[in-house]
């Protein structure tokens, strides 16, 4: 059975989709056809998402589910006339915070995203700066500067995992592949000994290694399953030799191997 999702936003529509998707996550045996509509903050886009909600009801015959962040009260008034189920993630939140703070919450569009948060914004570019800049092992100066330091095997995960962590928790994180230099010596990069402190392991299943590598070089001694074993095998011997922690990344999210990690290393976040 396919269901229509809408995931509505004034800004970027990345906080009401993430929420949306958690939630959908838990409904196994359903397809979900999912839709992202952004900086719906005029009158015509309200009048354009309203459109386009309706026409989805009509093609699908059953109401869509939408989630929304809206903070417009006309713009939202206008979302809960359309024939869909909508959760207004404000209407459900902000009122009863409003009823325990005694407060009125500001409706001010674009406070999850903003650029002028006592410099969180200019820290989380500085961390995306550095993570880019020592990303695989291109730059081994400044790893004082490193809140966090990821090593492993090519194609482990280090460099979606060291930019979602720089991106989303601002933290400065510098990666670096163990070579098969590094791995007949069983030594780590000497740039890294002074650091092992700040070092995180992440090895992964040859299985899935040699899978990931054939996509991207077929049939090379790169990709070989008994050269990824070796590889897997070496890498966890020098991780242990210099007491490095890592994790198994083969079934683990981005997002749960930068939480994992985060927490096991007692690092503090910053979320955006």
């Amino acid at each position: 059975m396919k269901r229509t999702v809408f995931f509505v936003s004034d800004r970027t529509g990345i906080t009401v989709a993430l929420l949306g998707q958690s939630l959908m996550t838990q409904f196994e045996g359903l397809a979900f056809q999912r839709h992202t509509l952004p900086f719906v903050d005029s009158p015509e886009k309200a009048a354009a998402t309203v459109l386009a909600i309706n026409a989805a009801a009509r093609a699908d015959q059953v109401r869509p589910i939408v989630f929304s962040t809206l903070v417009n009260e006309d713009f939202r008034h206008q979302l809960r006339q359309t024939n869909a189920l909508v959760l207004d993630f404000f209407e459900i939140f902000i009122a009863p915070l409003e009823a325990e703070l005694g407060v009125p919450s500001s409706h001010a569009i674009g406070k999850s995203h903003g650029t002028s948060d006592d410099g969180q914004y200019s820290r989380r570019i500085a961390a995306l700066n550095y993570t880019l800049s020592h990303d695989d092992g291109s730059n081994l100066e400044g790893l004082d500067l490193a809140d966090l330091i990821l090593v492993g095997v090519s194609r482990s995960g280090k460099t979606p995992a060291s930019l979602y962590l720089a991106m989303q928790f601002g933290l400065k994180v510098a990666n670096c592949p163990l070579i098969p230099e590094d791995l007949e010596r069983q030594t780590l990069p000497d740039a890294l000994v002074p650091w092992r402190r700040k070092i995180w392991g992440l090895s992964i299943r040859p299985e899935r290694l040699h899978q990931i590598r054939t996509e991207r070089h077929p049939d090379s001694r790169y990709a070989a399953l008994a050269g990824c074993r070796h590889e897997i095998q070496a890498a966890e011997a020098v991780m242990r030799t210099y007491g490095i922690p890592f994790l198994d990344s083969t079934n683990l999210s981005i997002e749960e191997i930068a939480t994992t990690i985060l927490h096991k290393a007692g690092l503090e976040r910053h979320t955006y």
